[in-house]
Order: C-alpha cells, then sequence, then structure tokens
C-alpha cells in the first residue's frame, strides 16, 4: 500500500482530466510523500471508529500540517473507488463516507 503521494504514476487515478492538475497538485505536495511512518500506518485496521483514530494518529498528525488536505479530501469524495480506504485528508474511512452522504453528487464521481 502507497500514501496518495507516493501512488505510482503508471495507475489511473482520475476517469476525468479535468482532476489532472488537482492530482498532480496533491501527490507534489502532499505531507504524507515526505513521511517517515511505514504505508500501513495510513491504513487503520478495526473497524471500531475510536480504534481506527488510534491506530492512525500518527498519520492524522500529519494530514493536519498538509498545505493540500482539503484537495486531498475532495480527491477521496470524487473518487470513491480509492478514496474509501485509509487516511485522506486527516479523515477516517468512516468520517469520509458519512461527509459523501452529504456531498453534492456530481458529475464524474466515481
Amino acid at each position: 500500500m502507497t500514501t496518495i503521494a507516493g501512488m505510482r504514476p503508471d495507475v489511473e487515478f482520475s476517469r476525468s482530466s479535468a482532476d489532472l492538475p488537482l492530482w498532480a497538485e496533491v501527490i507534489s505536495q502532499a505531507r504524507c510523500g515526505g513521511s517517515v511512518l511505514d504505508p500501513d500506518d495510513w491504513f487503520p485496521v478495526s473497524p471500531n471508529p475510536e480504534t481506527a483514530r488510534r491506530e492512525a494518529d500518527d498519520a492524522i498528525i500529519i494530514c493536519m500540517a498538509c498545505p493540500v488536505r482539503a484537495q486531498c479530501l475532495e480527491l477521496s469524495l470524487r473518487h470513491w473507488d480509492i478514496g474509501q480506504h485509509g487516511v485522506w485528508g486527516g479523515l477516517l474511512p468512516a468520517e469520509r463516507a458519512e461527509l459523501r452522504r452529504r456531498w453534492p453528487t456530481r458529475e464524474g464521481m466515481s
């Protein structure tokens, strides 16, 4: 598993070319890319939100100071096929799922 900034360039991340500049910005500026954390630290395994938050505390701390946190969060919501896993924008999967349920439906969301 990799962090968002460590995503492989040979994998297609966006079905919409309109999102390519946003992906490029996040990948180039995300603090997770330079993190010394084990990649597994970005993917809590507990289904219990409180336990998952403890499992991902170090990753969440890095996210909270990230200059592209909001953009990262938006990409996770727009591209749910990959955004439903791990920590994105400082939020856990369950937190983003709740946010996504309230998020307006947009063209190009997967």
